[in-house]
This record gives C-alpha cells, structure tokens and sequence, in this order.
C-alpha cells in the first residue's frame, strides 16, 4: 500500500491525513502532543482551536461562507465536526472547541488507514511523501530543518486571542440579546456603551500596560496580522477605529427600547451549554492585570470572571508564491507538501482547506498519478492560486475572499451581492465536478 507522512495534527493535518486515508493511502501522521505542547496549546486532542471558536460566515455570498460549502461537499472531516459541534452564533459558524476537537481525535485515531505516532518530527525526509502541517508555532527543531530546507524564505507576524468570559458573571440588566439587523437569531450579547462611557474606556486602553513577549519571541519586531490585530494596537489608530470595527453599535437596536448606542462590545457563545462567551474582536496583548481592570470599564462586564484572557503569539508562515506550487508541493522537491497557516492562508477553514488540497495531492503522488489543480474558479483552488503565484516582495497571509477568484465573463446587474451570488454558484457547480472527479480517484483504488 502506498504510504504518505504527515507531520502535524492541527485542522490542516487532520484534513491532509483523513483525505488521503480515503483515497486508499496509509497515512503516519506524527504529533508531538501530548509529550510537547506549542506556547499556544493546551488540550491533549488534535486539531485544537486556540483563538476564536467562530470559523465566521455560513452564508455563500461571503467568500469563507462559500470555501465551508464547497469543503462540506467535497467531505471535510472539519465540517463534519462542526456539524456536530455547533453552536449558536447567527449567521456565522461556531462551535463548542472541546466537542470538536474531541470528535475529530476519535474519527482520526478510529480510521484503519491512520497510524498515529506521538512523536517530534526534527527531520524532513528527502525520499518519503510528506505533508508538513505543523502551524504558526512549529517546534525548534523541525522549523530549523524547514529553514535549511528553504534557504530562510521565511516571514513573521504576531497573532493574538480574545478573552473568554463566565455568562454568569455578565449583567443581562445591561447587557442585551441581539443580532445586528435582526439577521438570524439573537446569539450575541450585547454591551452598550454611552459616548462618556466610550471615551473614558478608550482612553484607559490607549494607556494599559501590555504584556511581554515570551523568551522565544524576545527580540523580534513586532508586527500583526490585519485580520486579527489586538485591540490595543487598532485604538491607537485613532479615537473612533474601534466604532468602525468590533465595537460597531450600526444596525443594532435594544429589543425592548429600541435605542440605539454610541458603541457596543459584542461576545459569542464559546460552547453549546452557553457558559462561556468569548468577546468579538478583542484579541489583546495586554496584562492579565490590564485586561481584568480595563474591560470591566464595560458595560455589563463590570464582574466579569475571565475564564482564559487574551494571549499574543508568534506566527510564522512562508513565502509560498517563492517556494510553492499550486498544488501545495515545494518546487525544489515534489515529496514535500506543505498545508495550514505557514503558507500563507489565514484562518481555521482556509488552513483545512489547503489541508485537503495538500493532502489529495500527496495521496495521488503516492499512488503515481498527475496532480490534481483544484480549479481557480472554487475558492479552494483559488486560494491554491494565490499562495503560488501572490506578489513575492508583498506577500502577506490571506483570508479567502472573492478578490482572488477569476472575474466572470459577465457583467451582473444588482450590485455586490448579485456579483458574489455569480460567483458563488459558479463556484458550486465547479465543485461539483471536482467531487465526482475524485470519488473516481477513490473508486479506481479500491
């Protein structure tokens, strides 16, 4: 039977692992859990969430709202779990993180073509297919090996996470149940604020002490990521960035009243029994001290028992438009894939997404047929598209989004939304295909 190496049992890695095990391939994956955990990793199970519990927008005419369908028909296992581990989150896809992880572990150590070994990988074979999908936070060791591998082409950001909070510990006489514009059910509560009450918090955050970085972060420049820049970072931008973004009061009304507010702090149910929020868009580096102070200044959170607060970690990712091709293979050596957050996709269904695609690729190279190009017009191959052929001297982490899909040949009437309707199912129908082509790849192997 032929056989691949994965290297890493995080999102991409499982989906690597488990599409090639359903292609009829024997698949080692290696994970260094339980014995070592990365600074960010706290949980034994594989495919753990370490920041949001959100994967964002279930909706097609949202380009990560369109990759989760296209992947749920393609069978990602990551969408099966999420199937089975939602919770309520209104037009976006949350899940209970442990339910998830805990489902995906069992499919994957439960699969007859998975051999799991407990074990640090420091080393990358030259004759051995392997998938590399060991994320931002890779060991020493095998991130050394990586480098040699390809001659330091490497970039880093830093990435930060939200703090969670206990639902009890929030005032709902304050705080309110809502969904902006009424868009779905009313998941999220909301923490109103008044223009007095904006200010004086957004003047003790423009002036909170923020933590130092870890001793392997020591020394390194700091720069975030856009996507998932700390709080404070974004309130130094000016007075009213915040308004225009995680604390945005537009489109949300009091239930009861009908009021309206300057500013609104929004959290998110973090598991399915509801009793822990996370709060939306406030990935921070602050102290624990710092953080407990200055977001009890909200409205509602004046008590608020913070069950995890927010963390800062490095992220480090390549530069794949140099290194890689389209099918996720390092140009310099075609038995070498790599998947996830350290080719230059952001997010947890981006990183899956490359997963399945680098994992596809690595079961057909092992059973000696032609790569397989997902086709451009899906957002699963247009993300392949980007990392392989993005601007080398600007190259930066991706979430997907319609700007790297191929433009229709018609022009659509009505506006945004019509055109991201076109193309959504263009994109569909695409898939459609690219399923049945590799049910026929699986087939032919059995």
């Amino acid at each position: 039977m032929a056989v691949i190496n994965v290297y890493g049992a995080g999102l991409a890695g499982c989906e690597a692992a488990w599409q090639a095990a359903g292609m009829g391939v024997q698949v080692n994956l290696y994970e260094m859990k339980p014995k070592k955990k990365s600074p960010a990793h706290h949980a034994d199970t594989f495919a753990e969430l370490v920041c949001s519990n959100s994967l964002r927008s279930a909706e097609i005419t949202n380009a990560a709202g369109l990759l989760k369908e296209e992947m749920r028909r393609l069978g990602s296992i990551i969408m099966e779990a999420c199937g089975v581990s939602a919770v309520s989150a209104g037009g976006a896809v949350a899940v209970d993180r442990e339910q998830f992880s805990a489902y995906i572990t069992d499919k994957i150590r439960s699969c007859p073509n998975i051999h799991v070994i407990e074990e640090e990988m420091t080393a990358i074979p030259e004759d051995e297919i392997t998938v590399i999908a060991t994320g931002p936070l890779t060991s020493e060791g095998l991130a050394k090996a990586i480098q040699e591998r390809i001659g330091g082409n490497s970039l880093s950001f830093f990435d930060a996470a939200a703090p969670i909070v206990d639902f009890e510990s929030i005032d709902m006489t304050k705080a309110f149940w809502a969904t902006r514009y009424d868009k779905g059910d009313p998941d999220y509560i909301n923490c109103p604020m008044t223009e007095a009450e904006y200010k004086a918090f957004y003047d003790a955050l423009l002036h909170a002490e923020e933590a130092k970085l870890h001793d392997f972060e020591e020394g390194e420049k700091l720069t975030v990521f856009e996507g998932c820049m700390p709080v404070e970072v974004m309130a130094r931008r000016g007075e009213d960035t915040l308004r225009y973004g995680p604390m945005k009061p537009v489109g949300i009304r009091h239930p009861e009243t009908g009021e309206e507010f300057y500013a609104i702090v929004q959290l998110r149910r973090e598991n399915q029994r509801g009793s822990m929020f996370n709060m939306v868009g406030f990935q921070t580096h602050l102290t624990w001290p710092e953080q407990r102070r200055v977001f009890r200044m909200i409205p509602g959170l004046e008590n608020a028992q913070f069950l995890r607060y927010g963390v800062m970690h490095r992220n480090t990712f390549l530069n794949s438009p140099d290194l890689l091709d389209q099918d996720y293979s390092l140009r310099t050596n075609h038995n070498i894939y790599f998947a996830g957050q350290m080719t230059g996709v952001e997010g947890y269904i981006e990183s899956a997404a490359s997963g399945y695609a680098a994992g596809v690729n690595a079961a057909c190279r092992a059973l000696g047929r032609d790569p397989y190009i997902f086709p451009e017009e899906t957002m699963i191959g247009a993300m392949a598209w980007y990392i392989s052929h993005g601007e080398q001297t600007l190259f930066q982490p991706m979430n997907a989004n319609f700007g790297i899909v191929p433009p229709l040949e018609k022009k659509v009437k009505g506006g945004k939304r019509a055109r991201n309707e076109a193309l959504a199912a263009r994109a569909l129908e695409t898939v459609s295909r690219t399923a049945e082509e590799l049910r026929k790849y699986t087939v032919e192997n059995e």
